[in-house]
């Protein structure tokens, strides 16, 4: 059984509580445009908390950045986790729910944009990790984990899946070797942090928004 991993935020005690715990940083209120960059928290429609994959520019010069596709639909409404009050940074674009993708347009001026949160910098983007890479992610929730490579276990040539600790609200986060984007996180098998982790490989879903030639064509991370 798969389970996606978008968070209600309903239970704000015990995602804040969680969050503290996990060093993931809390909502918290801060000077000016929030900080934003892959593995930053993001609240969709004041109602459910991903993780950013990667923030950077597309081919017309937008500023954009991508989350998982089942966090939101085009148009939801983007927040940051680090300053709920702050208000609106930006909107989903496009969502693809089979390749579990979105794309999000941010608003000129409202958010800081950084290619490093936490222990993950990200200066490019690359093809799937294979057998037995070492890859780690960034999330919202359970901050860096790293985990061996079991591969496109499924032979879809377009997920892999890892042995790294993933649970709600890290979906989105970016999966890398090294500096290098491979993937994106976006459910676990059975049980949360001990069941293998799925995601969408960054190689399928940048060939999947460059042929629709929309917002996000031409990605290249901050």
């Amino acid at each position: 059984m798969f389970s996606k991993l978008a968070k209600a935020a309903g239970a704000a005690f015990a995602v804040a509580l969680g969050a503290a715990l996990l060093g993931t940083g809390a909502a918290t209120a801060q000077a000016g445009p929030p900080v934003i960059g892959g593995g930053s928290g993001i609240v969709i429609d004041n109602a459910f908390e991903c993780t950013v994959t990667t923030v950077g520019h597309d081919g017309a010069g937008r500023l954009v950045g991508l989350t998982a596709g089942h966090c939101g639909d085009a148009g939801a409404t983007v927040s940051a986790e680090v300053d709920r009050g702050y208000g609106e940074i930006g909107r989903f674009a496009y969502s693809n729910h089979e390749l579990d993708y979105a794309v999000i347009e941010f608003t000129p001026g409202r958010i800081i944009p950084v290619n490093r949160i936490g222990n993950v910098s990200i200066t490019g983007v690359g093809g799937p990790a294979q057998f037995p890479t070492i890859v780690c992610k960034e999330g919202r929730t359970t901050g860096n984990t790293c985990g061996i490579t079991w591969g496109d276990v499924f032979q879809t040539n377009t997920e892999t899946w890892s042995q790294m600790c993933v649970v709600e609200g890290d979906s989105g986060a970016p999966v890398v070797v090294g500096s290098t984007l491979v993937g994106m996180v976006n459910a676990y098998l059975a049980v949360a942090c001990f069941g293998p982790e799925v995601g969408t490989n960054m190689n399928s879903i940048m060939d999947d928004i460059n042929a629709r030639n929309g917002v996000g064509a031409g990605f290249h991370p901050i």
